[in-house]
């Protein structure tokens, strides 16, 4: 919270303002003079002091305005100083008086709705935005004037066009219909399991396999968004200046950023004011990188910590922001430069030391934190003639199974701090009444001995048999769960 104070003494007419102000709110100072003189409640041609407190915190932006000028024209004795006090204000001014809707409003609202805050002056614009934020008060003005008459001004009141956003208002990411994929019924089935247990996918296979087809239709099985993780989504659309609706987003987003994007536009950041990136607008949904080798390996890499710990840290010199990073990552790959490589109907035309560079791009410590490795395959043409569409699973089939396995699975974890599986640490499954028989991982431990898995890739081993029996309802993993899991770990080495 920023705490707006202003003085007006007597002395030459000057406008300072003091608390680390950056460039667009030091021109604050011409926004509020104007803005408040052409509507009709001018200040005092005086010495003008303005103080934005905590003095040795950074200030950006101009949504400091309202809050500026209400300060200003309760100095003046033009508003009731008491009612301005026990109002957050946020806006920013234009040249005639009227307030602009202004990117932020429901982050900012929600966090000073945390600190104790509940009455809340915001531009006419972005009145439906903050009505989003529940257990507030909302003052919608459109213009300085306006807000002065809210708080106790003596001013006729004049109608005033407010400044609105545009109607053509960012939609929710669409549900794909998964019945649309021919073929694949093992890639079906793992996005599935993908989905029931949140964990990461790689997909290898030539160009035509349905790749993106298939990460396209992830999003449609993951069950709807709590209020919280709705709430948190849509915070983050409007931080990052998408246009937000009169409702929550609802459902899980689908963030695919280009392979040329750098490591700031994935993961956040902003010389000045951070912003956050396709990671973190990918929050409760899904990641999507296509043609992962073409990426820079600097931008792969900078996903590994945000895997671990999901949340996203980054640090400028004045200032740092944490963002949230709890998202499915989907990787895609050709399997070499042509693409062709494995292909029952194509012949490679890369050298072996050609395709060991491409995939060597993305990082082993990358991979080894993706749960499900799977190799796809273009559809022959006798398949397609032989595929039946009602042995298709359909996408609400598919979203029904991952909400009865995660149901299962947070009865499981209903006294921990998780509740999907791939939130657990291996050694929770490795430990007490969970812990599964030599019998029932005797494959995943030969596995082990031999060097085909690191203790990493062990413990997701672990936790992907959790979701298969998970999905198949049952209690503990069998031998074949384990076995299924192992499976999806290493296809794309078979």
């Amino acid at each position: 919270m920023v705490e707006v104070e202003a003085d007006i003494t007597q002395g030459l007419p000057s406008f300072t303002i003091i608390g680390l102000p950056d460039t667009a709110l030091s021109n604050a100072r011409e926004r509020v003079r104007h803005a408040t003189s052409n509507a009709g409640c001018p200040l005092p041609a005086r010495r003008i002091t303005v103080n934005l407190s905590p003095a040795a915190l950074p200030k950006f932006g101009p949504v400091f305005d309202l809050a500026i000028a209400m300060a200003l024209l309760a100095a003046a004795r033009s508003v009731d100083p008491a009612s301005i006090g026990g109002v957050v204000h946020l806006g920013e001014l234009g040249l005639d008086g009227r307030l602009r809707p202004t990117d932020g409003i429901l982050p900012a609202i929600a966090a000073a709705a945390r600190l104790g805050h509940t009455r809340f002056m915001v531009p006419t614009g972005n009145a439906d935005e903050a009505r989003l934020v529940p257990g507030v008060t909302i003052i919608p003005v459109s213009s300085v004037r306006d807000a002065a008459i809210a708080h106790g001004g003596r001013f006729q009141p004049e109608p005033t066009e407010p400044i609105l956003l545009p109607r053509d208002q960012a939609s929710e990411t669409p549900v794909l219909e998964l019945a649309d994929v021919v073929g694949n019924r093992d890639a079906a089935q793992s996005l599935v399991v993908a989905a029931a247990g949140g964990h990461h996918l790689f997909m290898l296979g030539p160009p035509g396999a349905g790749k993106t087809m298939l990460a396209a239709r992830l999003p449609g099985l993951l069950p709807d968004l709590d209020p919280m993780a709705s709430l948190e989504v849509t915070s983050l659309r409007s931080l990052a200046g998408q246009t937000v609706g009169s409702s929550l987003i609802t459902r899980p987003p689908l963030e695919s950023p280009h392979h040329t994007a750098t490591a700031a536009a994935l993961v956040g950041g902003g010389s000045r004011q951070i912003r956050p990136g396709a990671a973190a607008r990918a929050s409760h949904g899904v990641l999507f990188m296509d043609e992962a080798p073409e990426f820079n390996a600097n931008v792969l890499d900078a996903l590994r910590q945000p895997l671990e710990s999901g949340v996203i840290s980054i640090h400028r010199a004045n200032a740092a922001a944490d963002f949230p990073a709890s998202f499915q990552l989907v990787l895609a790959a050709n399997p070499c430069p042509c693409g062709q490589y494995g292909a029952r109907d194509s012949e490679c035309t890369c050298t072996p030391n050609t395709r060991r560079r491409y995939l060597g791009r993305i990082s082993g410590p990358l991979m080894d934190r993706i749960d499900i490795q799977l190799r796809v395959q273009r559809i022959t043409a006798a398949e397609l003639r032989m595929s039946d569409d009602a042995d298709r699973l359909t996408t609400v089939d598919a979203r029904a199974q991952v909400v009865a396995a995660r149901a299962k699975a947070a009865e499981r974890l209903s006294d921990t701090p998780w509740r999907l599986n791939s939130q657990v640490p291996g050694a929770w499954f490795r430990t007490g009444n969970r812990r599964l028989s030599h019998t029932t991982t005797a494959s995943l431990d030969r596995a082990l001995e031999r060097g085909g898995l690191t203790m990493r890739g062990y413990d997701r081993v672990l936790r992907l048999a959790w979701t298969v029996a998970d999905l198949d309802s049952a209690e503990i993993p069998t031998p074949e769960h384990v076995g299924r899991a192992l499976y999806l770990r290493k296809s794309i080495q078979q």
